[in-house]
């Protein structure tokens, strides 16, 4: 897997990298998959291996915030589920679809992930959010999740982002609330890969145990700093890379 000290150097840093921005902002997980490109993966076997990596590093955001999970049993419950069977379909489809559709799909995909994590506070403002006081609009929060898992499922990069823009558009609640529940609800998702791709994917396990260390501590510390360290510079640095990946891979 590592030709020298320097790529192993590499995927520690992006790994922390990684889980604090994930926990802060969403979207870590695009520095991480060109860092796995760098040290010569194939794109299919970068892509699960850094699905695999990034979820101990939820696990650590998730810990960090669970007190804000507690008083909305039934939308923690529905949204699991949700997040849980789509994740697993979106696994499926990666494992039982031609490589040429991953080859094809992937830089698009990373691109959306750069435009949406770019653009979220105006999609935000733009499709509205429930009102203060409102109920939860169920049927598109459930909805939401389980397509977001389904893209989680097949490919992990910004995943965060597009589970918070669902939160805020389907479910009224604090910021932070909503990115506690963020942070648990890639933890389910990330948890069910794990096991998926575990059984069927060409997982690089020398990569995995490289990474999920620093994920699990960026995660952790990530998640201590949401609300102190405002995102959009990690947010718009994850965009540049994400656009750059993007166009490197439809030219590749």
């Amino acid at each position: 897997m590592f030709t020298d000290w320097l790529e192993l150097a590499l995927l520690v840093v992006v790994g922390f990298l990684s889980g604090a921005i994930n926990a802060v902002a969403g979207g870590g997980s695009l520095l991480v998959f060109p860092a796995l490109l760098a040290t010569g993966m194939p794109a299919l076997v970068a892509n699960v291996t850094n699905s695999v990596a990034q979820g101990p590093g939820f696990v650590g955001a998730a810990i960090s915030q669970r007190d804000d999970l507690r008083g909305t049993p039934r939308r923690v419950w529905v949204t699991s589920v949700a997040a849980a069977v789509g994740s697993a379909l979106g696994c499926v489809l990666l494992m039982v679809l031609p490589s040429e559709v991953f080859d094809a799909v992937v830089p698009a995909l990373v691109a959306l992930s750069a435009v949406l994590m770019a653009f979220q506070n105006t999609i935000r403002k733009w499709l509205g959010s429930p009102g203060e006081g409102a109920p939860d609009r169920t049927v598109l929060l459930t909805a939401g999740i389980f397509l977001a898992s389904i893209y989680g499922g097949y490919f992990g990069g910004a995943r965060s982002v597009v589970l918070i823009a669902i939160l805020v558009l389907a479910a009224t609640d604090s910021m932070r609330r909503l990115n506690a529940l963020k942070s648990w609800l890639g933890m389910i998702g990330s948890a069910v890969t794990l096991v998926v791709y575990a059984l069927i994917a060409p997982v690089d396990w020398i990569a995995v145990l490289t990474l999920v260390p620093t994920t699990v501590l960026g995660g952790f510390a990530g998640g201590k700093i949401a609300q102190k360290l405002p995102p959009s510079l990690l947010r718009y640095l994850v965009v540049v890379i994400a656009a750059a990946v993007a166009i490197y891979m439809a030219l590749d």
